[in-house]
């Protein structure tokens, strides 16, 4: 998951996303539980893993919102056909 961007989580639906904010989740309690240990090697990791759970948690909030759509949704569909 590393790098992942918001046009990468917008072709993703609910489901995946989920899965995604999981995985990150659990690496990033991984990662907090080497750091606390001393072996984690690469600190930068961290701090990235904990930018990919943010750009999750924001796209899932503006789907919510209705500023973005999940993927084959109405909204998407109507766009495209106008």
């Amino acid at each position: 998951m590393a790098g992942s961007n918001t046009t990468e989580m917008d072709e993703l639906n609910n489901v995946d996303l989920e899965t995604k904010l999981r995985e990150a989740k659990e690496e990033l309690f991984n990662l907090r539980f080497q750091a606390a240990t001393g072996q984690l090697e690469s600190h930068g990791r961290l701090r990235s893993v904990k930018k990919d759970i943010a750009r999750i948690y924001t796209v899932v909030r503006e789907r919510e919102l209705g500023i973005r759509t999940a993927p084959g949704s109405k909204a998407e569909s109507e766009e495209i056909g106008a």
